[in-house]
């Protein structure tokens, strides 16, 4: 009998544009509408089970992981689209507003961190005087490919 090995090497796929630079388009990233639905559907769930529970200790417990995931999808609905780009420079959506970033100010990062046994990739906007961290969460996308789209819009 043929035993057969798997292997355990992760593949990456990458974005590659030949054909220079895409010009006039406006591309956008959020979490996906189903995620925020989730958060809102978990939001009012733990509500209703504050409501109903018996003791004033899980009464304040349920309340504040209540609160908590409120919080969480508010900002997934307010910041939408969390990441938009085009050929003039880079949006960043949160709770205060929009943060305009242009090419010459921004650099385009992939950073890969390890933690618990398990490889994360983060898409990071460095500019000046700010430093824009964005997950996969953040994106509803794989960075890796958004970091290539974002390189192939930069002029």
């Amino acid at each position: 009998m043929h035993k057969r090995r798997f292997s355990l090497m992760r593949t990456r796929s990458v974005v590659h544009i030949s054909c220079g630079t895409l010009d006039s388009v406006t591309r956008t990233w959020s979490t996906p509408v189903s995620l925020v639905a989730v958060a809102w559907v978990a939001a009012l769930a733990l509500a209703v089970a504050a409501f109903l529970a018996d003791d004033n200790a899980g009464r304040l417990l349920i309340g504040l992981a209540t609160l908590l995931v409120t919080c969480l999808a508010a900002f997934a609905t307010i910041a939408r689209p969390r990441l938009t780009a085009d050929a003039d420079g880079l949006a960043v959506r949160g709770f205060a507003g929009t943060t305009l970033l242009p090419w010459h100010e921004v650099k385009v990062k992939l950073q890969t961190t390890r933690r618990l046994g398990r490889e994360q990739q983060t898409l990071e906007l460095d500019a000046d005087d700010r430093l824009v961290v964005l997950t996969r969460l953040d994106l509803g996308a794989d960075p890796e490919e958004v970091a290539g789209v974002l390189h192939a819009l930069r002029p």
